[in-house]
Parts: structure tokens; C-alpha cells; sequence
């Protein structure tokens, strides 16, 4: 056991990952400056996220069930924030404790400081210096400023804020509609009573699904939150207002502008990998364009491997443990002279969109990437209204859609916004990693159940194929 591999952001999902599959195999030197450490899905992620859009969805579900009476609770904001903050730090500590034990072997150091290359393979923290055989970059990612002009003259909340946030003012200006936004703006409106302006760069938000779905999504937040959603619109400029607001001017692709303004303005624009702090320019590493390979290793060193959300390539929390894995095991092959294997995922993501009660799922092909990768395909739609189970739970917005090899039956992906979509994912990611036929998989959902919509898109499109 000679080989020393070195971990920078050992708390976070991919760092911890790496550390968890390598322990034993390799020396490790694990560093993380974390206070308290975690990484960002249990402290600002996906975890306490989840955790502040159930209390909205609560109080929207009773407020859109006409069968309820009586005054319509509110969300206290309080109780949400000190629930999660509990929830979120137990989470945390779990997480650093495994760290921590690792460190407790003889051939493990834990060094909580930050960590910098001070030359192509070198590292100084705390004061010492390393010289690892490898290095695993997995710092994460920061949140991302936009360039706007003005910015710099207001006040802005991000997603951190909103998750810690005890009140909110009467009315907002949100930039960023992507899965940040998708999931935030609803429980601003429901949680925080807020009237928002959400801008919206394309035709429709969801870039990654077919255009129906996106549809569906402008459709349910103007009319079950309120929300005004403006499409193909530009961020111009921002200035303050007089009574300490903000206001927002906007172009569209004709050069018209129109301006709104509001109390608050959100930032929910996407996030950058962090790697202000790594002395990159200290080595040969150079982070522009795309910097690491499929393998996991960085372009410019094989001996440095970048995972997780710091190599900008599917900034995703189980994305960011595969990617841990498969850099273990390829540190492993790679100090034996072994070849190295690339990093391959079937598309997996899930949008918890209309507080979780409306979330988007795509697993696989949609019908746009399955005819640009030349397949043949049969797809199939059904509206959740059309299914009876919905109805019956009260929650009949959406639809779901499925792409199958015409040839085949081989299902290529589905796609879902309709209630239980996220939970359907898993099932669905089983069906299209193993390349099961459509006509073989059993229709029968025990009723009433929601997966009654999967049985109809199996049956649809198995009497497509015959």
C-alpha cells in the first residue's frame, strides 16, 4: 500500500465517496475546511430544500381541496427553519463522523484546513506540505452571480437565504428559472405569501424535457401559485428603488424593454465550480471549456481527478457519488497500469417543481434526444386527469410520456409532471438500464395507486409495436 491519494473537500457527496471506495486500498490524505461540513446537498441542497417545500406543500394542498373548511393555515416560517436547521445538522454530522473514523486509521490523515496546489502535484495545508501520488479535486460548487448591470447596487437573496429565511417581504423579482427556481418559486408564493415576477429566458423552463412539459409547468404556476412569468425576456439592468426595492428592466429579442419592480430580488442562477482557493495557477490545470475527461481525470494531468459539481459536467448528488466511484476505481487501475474505464450514466434527474406535488422526472431519452441519436421510436402521452387514481387524490395536473424503440420495444426513457413522478422515477430507471421490452413488463398496478399512469403508457405503446 504505497500509493497516496489525496482528496480536497473529502465532506462533501463525491470526496466522501472516493474516501469511502479507496479506504484500505491506498493511503489517504483527506482535507476539508468545512465548518461545519457537510457538503452542499445536506447543508443548502437538496436536503433542507425538500424539507422547506413540504411545509409549503401542506398548506397548498388544504388551500386548493374545496372539501376543506375553514381558515386556510399559515406556514410558520420560525418552526420550518429551526425543524430543518435540526434535521440538516444531524444529517451533517452523520456525514463528518464517517470521515472522521476513516481518519482514525493508521493509513488515513484528516486535515481540516484548506488545501491548495502550490505546484502540479504538491499541496500546502495547515502550514505543511504533501506530495500525493494523486489528487481528487471534489470541492463542489458555489453559488452564481449573474453580471447583470446594477447588481452590485442591490440587495439579493439566494437559495442559502431562502432556506434560512423567517419572513419574507410582500412581493419579489426572481432571476433563474431553472431547477433552482422550478422548486423556490412556489414555496416564496405558498410559504412566504409573495407576489412574484419570474423571468424567463425561452419559450418555456425544463430545457431538458420535450416542449409539453414545459408548457404544463408555465401553465400550473400561473394558475395554482400566481406567478407572472414573462418568456423570452432579458435581464437589461437593476437599480434600487426609492423605497428600497427593486427594479428590474427587461429586453426581448426585438429590443423592447419593459421594467418591473418589486421588494426583493431573488438570485437563483445556477452555481460555479468552486475553485477560487485551489492554486490552480500554480499548476498546469487549466479549467476552461471541457477540463475533465469521461474517465474523471483532468485534461491537463492524469494524475488529478476532478468529481462531483466542481467539473461542471451534471452538477447532480447521485451523480456526484457515481462519479466519486468510478474515480476510485480508476486511480486504482491507473496505479496498476491498468485501463481506465469512462464514467457513464443513463439520465436521471427529478425537478421536485409544484412543491413536490407536481415534480418533474426524466429518466433516459426524452422524444427530442432519442431522435437525435437516430433512433426509431413510438412514443406515447397520458394526461394525469385521465387516469382516476389522480383524481381521486385530488392532484390531476400533468402528464407523463414515454419513448420506446420501435424496432425492439426496448424502452428508451419517460418523462413525468404529474404527482408521484418522482417516486415512478426509480422504477423507471430500473426499466430503461436493463433494456426490458415494453411488451414484457407486467401492467398491473394494484389499485388505486398512481404508477395505473405507467400501466397505461406500457399498454399504449405495446399495442403501438403490434
Amino acid at each position: 500500500m504505497n500509493t497516496q491519494v489525496a482528496i480536497i473537500g473529502a465532506y462533501g457527496s463525491a470526496g466522501s465517496a472516493v474516501a469511502g471506495e479507496l479506504a484500505g486500498e491506498v493511503e489517504l490524505l483527506l482535507f476539508d475546511d468545512g465548518e461545519p461540513g457537510g457538503g452542499l446537498c445536506i447543508l443548502d441542497g437538496c436536503m433542507p430544500s425538500k424539507e422547506v417545500l413540504s411545509a409549503g406543500a401542506h398548506r397548498y394542498q388544504a388551500r386548493h381541496d374545496d372539501r376543506l373548511v375553514g381558515e386556510i393555515p399559515d406556514v410558520d416560517l420560525e418552526r420550518v427553519v429551526e425543524r430543518k436547521d435540526d434535521h440538516t445538522l444531524g444529517w451533517a454530522e452523520h456525514r463528518r463522523e464517517g470521515i472522521h473514523d476513516l481518519a482514525e486509521r493508521e493509513d488515513v490523515t484528516f486535515v481540516h484546513d484548506t488545501a491548495r496546489f502550490v505546484d502540479d502535484r504538491t499541496i500546502e495545508a495547515g502550514g505543511e506540505t504533501y506530495d500525493p501520488d494523486y489528487v481528487v479535486v471534489a470541492t463542489g460548487s458555489t453559488i452564481n452571480v449573474p453580471e447583470t448591470p446594477g447588481i452590485e447596487d442591490v440587495e439579493f437573496m439566494t437559495s442559502a437565504d431562502v432556506l434560512d429565511a423567517t419572513e419574507f417581504p410582500d412581493s419579489g423579482i426572481v432571476m433563474g428559472f431553472g431547477y433552482i427556481g422550478m422548486e423556490l418559486v412556489p414555496y416564496l408564493c405558498e410559504a412566504g405569501g409573495m407576489e412574484l415576477t419570474v423571468v424567463e429566458h425561452d419559450d418555456r423552463p425544463i430545457d431538458e424535457a420535450d416542449p409539453e412539459f414545459g408548457d404544463a409547468a408555465l401553465q400550473l404556476y400561473r394558475e395554482e401559485f400566481d406567478v407572472t412569468i414573462p418568456t423570452n425576456v432579458y435581464e437589461k439592468r437593476l437599480e434600487p428603488t426609492a423605497d428600497g426595492g427593486v427594479r428590474l428592466t427587461l429586453t426581448d429579442d426585438a429590443g423592447e424593454e419593459r421594467t418591473v419592480e418589486a421588494d426583493q430580488l431573488f438570485c437563483f442562477t445556477g452555481r460555479r465550480p468552486t475553485l477560487d482557493r485551489l492554486g490552480l495557477e500554480h499548476t498546469a490545470l487549466d479549467s476552461t471549456g471541457e477540463w475533465v475527461e469521461d474517465t474523471m481525470q483532468a485534461r491537463d494531468s492524469e494524475r488529478v481527478f476532478v468529481v462531483g459539481d466542481v467539473n461542471e459536467r451534471e452538477p447532480i448528488l447521485h451523480v456526484a457519488k457515481e462519479q466519486g466511484f468510478q474515480a476510485a476505481e480508476n486511480i486504482l487501475a491507473h496505479s496498476e497500469g491498468d485501463s481506465l474505464a469512462p464514467y457513464e450514466n443513463t439520465h436521471h434527474h427529478v425537478i421536485f417543481s409544484g412543491l413536490g406535488v407536481y415534480p418533474f422526472a426524466r429518466v433516459g431519452h426524452s422524444e427530442r434526444s432519442a431522435r437525435a441519436a437516430s433512433h426509431d421510436i413510438v412514443t406515447v402521452t397520458r394526461n394525469a386527469e385521465d387516469d382516476g387514481v389522480f383524481k381521486a387524490k385530488d392532484v390531476a395536473a400533468g402528464l407523463a410520456k414515454l419513448v420506446v424503440d420501435s424496432e425492439d420495444g426496448t424502452v428508451l426513457g419517460y418523462q413525468g409532471l404529474h404527482f408521484h413522478a418522482d417516486a415512478m422515477a426509480k422504477t423507471l430507471q430500473v426499466i430503461v438500464e436493463l433494456g426490458l421490452d415494453v411488451r414484457e413488463i407486467p401492467d398491473r398496478a394494484y389499485h388505486p395507486t398512481t404508477p395505473e399512469i405507467l400501466d397505461g403508457l406500457f399498454r399504449e405503446a405495446a399495442d403501438q409495436l403490434e
